[in-house]
């Protein structure tokens, strides 16, 4: 077993509300910088910037994690990751046929920018992201399944789209396997206010939408990795967040 040390939430440039110099480039580059070996890429309803992130995580040694933030109807966010880019898309388009036409304001919200793998701006999403789709909690939650991901509630220690801001508790439905906290200071706090919450599996995760937000090499996930290679890790990973919390 080794440790690996992770942020499983990072926006790019992509995600209006995250800085511009926030290309995939540059986020696998300082999480690199700061000792980490496993990072995720989590775009507000999108996974657009994925592949290009992909490779600049391989070239920076990095095991990269496909995802998405995806906002539901009730407003909750949530994280989906994807093992596999071509599920990761397939969700993407999906997700596409969910969200609302909203005009993004760049003067307003900020740039919506996607990138090529060497960084250099290719286009844009005409759409404003963050905006919630058309899809419940339930509904999001069994979509993700459906593309053989991950998903798991965003922050929920925090007021704004988490999920207990919103809804009060952790539901017993989805059976998430894991939790997300935003500040590792609030574990002990919700572990003894929310019913269930000692059944998950519990991450830390910065949520970075700037280059020092990311999580500096503090939590990591114990996997076995030998014979060592990044599929083998990655396919750890993921059978690690699948799995519910040994007792």
């Amino acid at each position: 077993m080794n440790k690996y040390h992770y942020d499983l939430h990072i926006h790019s440039c992509l995600s209006p509300c995250a800085g511009n110099d926030m290309t995939p480039g540059n986020i696998c580059g300082m999480a690199a910088l700061k000792g980490l070996e496993i990072i995720a890429l989590t775009d507000h309803n999108t996974c657009g910037n994925c592949e290009s992130f992909l490779k600049n995580a391989h070239d920076c040694g990095l095991i990269g994690i496909c995802g998405m933030e995806l906002t539901t109807s009730e407003e909750i966010h949530m994280v989906v990751l994807f093992e596999y880019l071509d599920k990761a898309a397939g969700f993407s388009d999906e997700v596409a046929k969910h969200r609302m036409k909203i005009k993004n304001k760049v003067e307003i919200f900020g740039d919506q920018l996607l990138c090529d793998s060497d960084d250099e701006v290719c286009g844009t999403d005409e759409y404003f992201l963050p905006a919630a789709t058309d899809l419940s909690l339930d509904e999001a939650y069994a979509l993700a399944q459906s593309y053989g991901a991950v998903a798991f509630p965003a922050h929920i220690d925090r007021t704004s789209n988490g999920i207990v801001g919103i809804l009060g508790t952790v539901p017993e439905k989805p059976d998430f396997a894991c939790i997300e906290y935003n500040d590792k200071a609030s574990i002990e706090k919700y572990s003894a206010e929310i019913p269930g919450i000692a059944k998950k599996k519990l991450l830390v995760n910065s949520d970075a939408h700037h280059l020092w937000d990311i999580n500096e090499a503090e939590n990591y996930i114990e996997l076995c990795d030998e014979p060592y290679s990044s599929a083998l890790v990655r396919k750890r990973l993921f059978e690690y967040l699948r799995a519910a919390k040994e007792k």
